[in-house]
């Protein structure tokens, strides 16, 4: 099964303005309600698959996308930071 990584904002404009950047570089995402165990800002998060990590990285480094992290899941079900 393949891994999903979980981008976090602290504002809901970041967030759709990534939304947005990441659709039109036909990179598969889902916008999502942020996990209660993610310190965020914003309601809302953008899973992504794993696979589209370095991608995903370039695009909000050149765009300027301001987010709190990228999260992947734990053994335990829960979420941890794997880049600020």
């Amino acid at each position: 099964m393949e891994e999903w990584l979980l981008i976090a904002f602290d504002s809901t404009q970041q967030a759709l303005r990534a939304e947005m950047l990441l659709e039109y570089a036909d990179i598969e995402i889902d916008l999502f309600p942020t996990p209660k165990d993610v310190t965020a800002g914003c309601a809302l998060s953008i899973l992504f698959p794993e696979k589209d990590l370095i991608v995903v990285q370039s695009i909000i480094e050149q765009e300027r996308v301001e987010i709190r992290g990228i999260f992947t899941k734990n053994n335990l079900e829960h979420y941890e930071i794997i880049e600020m």
